[in-house]
């Protein structure tokens, strides 16, 4: 594959397959339900409000019946297809540690499309960068190690294209589906395509962040341009660029489960805490 170069992950493709498995493992392990239930189309039950929840779950018979707010919670089907997001860009590739975003991105498409495919939930892949890589959701896990081993290979100049991958597929599914992102959002459009696509669909973003972006200590004033966008900014020392709190609140009150991903951490047990909270919920970790 000219002009690619393989993952910075240091695992072969025997190690990179067992440690999908394991995290897919990991992912399923005491789940009677699919752990990627949330917010689905079938009504389960009606609960008291909590801080976070969209104004338009707001169920207004039990509310006017009982005096006090509660939501509607749903089901989603366990054979609701699953569509993973998988950011290419050249900011993903990049790193200050030994793991990428990006091979952090994929390590995790892989465990939650194989165990996707335990409970039968059909599960298909868009790259968010230049390259067009789309394939559609299928139960097929021989397709599925196909399109992992090709995203194991990168470039470092892909420009992002989240939110126009999201904007391109939306109108083109035929039924509610699962939308998971997994990005750096550095692109700008991004969160208003997702506000979108939940509108319709229920949208999960696993925020993958390097521990160099959460500040530039002692870096005092920098004048830079990113690499994918051409976009200009002015940062400081000590200031992250994007707060992952304030992303996560924000795509909470439309509706969509974030959780951030640091390339530094153990990622898995808060993963699996992650989706087990939207399987007993309905709703994402807070």
């Amino acid at each position: 594959m000219e002009g690619y170069l393989e993952s910075c992950d240091t695992l072969d493709a025997r190690q990179f397959l067992l440690a999908v498995k394991r995290l897919a493992d990991s992912l399923s392990y005491g789940m009677d339900r699919s752990p990627f239930l949330g917010a689905g189309i079938e009504y389960v039950q009606s609960r008291p409000y909590v801080w976070g929840d969209p104004v338009r779950s707001i169920d207004w018979r039990v509310t006017a019946r009982t005096g006090k707010v509660h939501v509607k919670e749903y089901e989603a089907p366990k054979r609701m297809p699953c569509w993973l997001f998988v950011d290419t860009s050249a900011s993903m590739t990049v790193a200050s540690q030994a793991r990428s975003k990006y091979a952090v991105a994929v390590h995790i498409a892989g465990g939650l499309a194989l165990a996707c495919l335990a409970r039968v939930s059909p599960v298909g892949v868009v790259g968010a960068g230049s390259r067009d890589f789309r394939v559609e959701p299928s139960l097929s896990g021989a397709q599925i190690l196909q399109w992992l081993h090709r995203l194991r290979h990168f470039r470092y100049d892909e420009s992002t294209t989240l939110g126009r991958r999201i904007v391109e597929l939306s109108p083109t599914l035929s039924s509610r589906s699962l939308l998971i992102v997994l990005s750096d959002l550095h692109d700008p459009a991004a969160l208003p395509a997702l506000k979108l696509a939940a509108q319709q669909h229920d949208c999960v973003v696993l925020y993958l962040q390097d521990p160099a972006e959460r500040g530039l200590k002692g870096a005092g004033f920098l004048r830079a341009r990113e690499a994918e966008t051409g976009r200009a900014f002015v940062t400081r020392g000590r200031r992250a660029w994007l707060d992952p709190n304030t992303v996560a609140v924000d795509l909470r009150r439309a509706g969509i489960d974030c959780l951030s991903i640091e390339t530094d951490t153990i990622f898995v047990p808060k993963l699996r805490s992650f989706f087990r909270s939207r399987n007993v919920l309905g709703r994402g970790a807070r």
